[in-house]
């Protein structure tokens, strides 16, 4: 027997085994807000929204793009949506109007859902139908389905794509990920299983789930009957604060979450107040390599277990994990940390090996379908049957990957995938700039952070803050550079290539790893 995956399968089994537990517990105080509500209901609402779809005439098949924070009706999109046929497009809200139109446009939506915060900055930006989740405009997308009614029989396969990711790369334009309901489905259950996702646990949506569908938590969680309780901004005296309120377990985020959660603890300690702490919770950190000292805080300042994992958003996102194993527990913390540090193993039906050139390869069945309307950049990515990740490691004796450089000109800064040729791309329109290289550079808080070099053209002038204040009037503040270097030239190969790794060598040669 051969029965398609599909992500509708999670809810599915969360509202046939936990009915009446709470599923969500929903940002409070924002508009359109869903409190708390059971397994049933969020089951009701996924079938109210595809109902709600099909009234509209968006056929299976349609894209339906979400601008959104994390909220309720963000979890219930990913089975209201894809479970029924229709493709999820997750798209990051910090991104500008014109960005967010582009992406828009690229994957054809048909349906555009902005959260009301959202709404004035991107009064450019439609499609067919344009809602905005505000509770009103909204109200019967997320209206409980009539009881014995049901949405149309899909009858799609597990090759079908999901949900369409975009993620910055090397070109000034994002591309669009396709993921298969297949690559979603064993991503989830994958990654549920390597961290221990169970029905006692306590969910906390830090993790902005536009990031690669929040990593497949949202599915794993699901099928477990886990309460989740949703973040909408992170504050890290607000994490913990919930992480009191709610008993939480279990939470996924980026490095500089996980650095605003220490220095809100540090600042409960210092006042003498209680600071959650537990053996229980584990947080899983990816987006960038966290620092040894991150893992060694976390683990001797919290008491939290810090769980390790590397992988892309084409990969759905798993492909390693560095969960420490009992025989490292005798290990001072230190120690211990930086064992920690490495990328770690390859996750149940994962390959991983290294090309002749240092660049890291993989294969697995989640990894992505292929870029949306963009052949030819899949077919680089994905040559001779390995997908090729753009970073550079390597497989140290203990089998662990350690990533040790990026090939791509891809900056990751507080988690969010920043292209370096975009952000040259803005400061080459301004007037006074002849030249320029945009690198990546260690930062404590955000692991990494945007530093241009420029070379300004003759008899010209403009100020660090001139060239700053002018790309954040067009680009998402986070891509923008928070330093610039005013330098006579930047350093090319024989054809006029930029060679950015003399530019970042002297920002990393103390380091062990030219990535943060």
């Amino acid at each position: 027997m051969r029965v398609p995956f599909n992500v509708g399968d999670f809810l599915r089994r969360g509202v046939e085994v936990y009915p009446e537990l709470p599923a969500v517990v929903d940002e409070p105080g924002v508009p359109g807000s869903f409190g708390t509500i059971t397994y049933r209901q969020l089951d009701a609402r996924a079938r109210g929204l595809a109902i709600a779809l099909e009234d509209l005439g968006v056929g299976v098949g349609e894209r339906v793009a979400i601008v959104s924070p994390n909220a309720a009706r963000f979890q219930t999109a990913f089975f209201g949506v894809s479970a029924y046929g229709r493709v999820l497009v997750p798209i990051n809200y910090r991104l500008n109007a014109e960005e967010i139109g582009y992406i828009v446009e690229h994957s054809g939506a048909s349906v555009l859902l902005v959260d009301p915060e959202c709404d004035a900055a991107l009064g450019s930006v439609g499609a067919r139908h344009r809602i905005v989740l505000d509770g009103v405009d909204d109200s019967a997308l997320w209206a409980e389905a009539p009881p014995g009614r049901y949405p149309k029989e899909w009858g799609g396969g597990e090759d079908d794509t999901a949900s369409i990711n975009y993620t910055s790369g090397t070109t000034a334009r994002p591309k669009g990920v396709q993921l298969t309901h297949r690559n979603c489905w064993v991503n989830a259950v994958t990654f549920g299983w390597h961290v221990g996702v169970c029905e006692q646990d306590v969910f906390m949506h830090t993790l902005p789930m536009f990031h690669c569908n929040g990593w497949g938590m949202p599915y794993a969680v699901t099928a477990m009957g886990c309460r989740q309780v949703v973040v909408r901004k992170i504050d890290g005296e607000e994490i913990l604060r919930r992480i009191e309120q709610h008993d939480v377990t279990l939470l996924c985020a980026a490095p500089a979450v996980v650095n605003a959660i220490l220095d809100a603890a540090a600042v409960r300690a210092a006042r003498a107040q209680y600071v959650p702490g537990s053996s229980v919770v584990r947080v899983v950190v990816a987006g960038a390599p966290p620092p040894s000292r991150t893992i060694e805080r976390v683990e001797t300042d919290l008491g939290w277990e810090l769980i390790q994992i590397y992988g892309l958003t084409e990969t759905s996102p798993l492909l390693t994990i560095n969960r420490a194993p009992v025989a490292w527990d005798d290990n001072p913390p230190h120690v211990k940390a930086r064992l920690q540090a490495r990328a770690g193993v390859p996750a149940v039906g994962v390959r991983v090996r290294t090309a002749p050139d240092g660049e890291v390869l993989a294969r697995s069945n989640h990894v992505f379908h292929g870029y949306w309307d963009q052949p030819e950049e899949t077919a680089k990515a994905m040559a001779d049957g390995w997908f090729r990740t753009g970073d550079e490691g390597y497989v140290d004796a203990d089998g662990y990957l350690v990533i040790s450089d990026r090939k791509k000109d891809v900056i990751i800064t507080g988690g969010e995938n920043v292209s370096s040729v975009e952000v040259e791309d803005c400061l080459y329109q301004h007037p006074a700039v002849a030249e320029v290289a945009v690198i990546g550079v260690p930062d404590d808080k955000w692991g990494e952070t945007v530093k241009a070099l420029v070379v300004l053209r003759a008899g010209s002038e403009a100020a660090e803050a001139d060239l700053i204040a002018f790309s954040r009037e067009r680009l998402a503040h986070f891509k923008c550079p928070t330093s610039v270097d005013f330098v006579d030239s930047l350093p090319r190969t024989a054809t006029g290539k930029l060679q950015k790794f003399k530019l970042r060598r002297p920002y990393w040669e103390t380091r062990p790893r030219r990535v943060n």
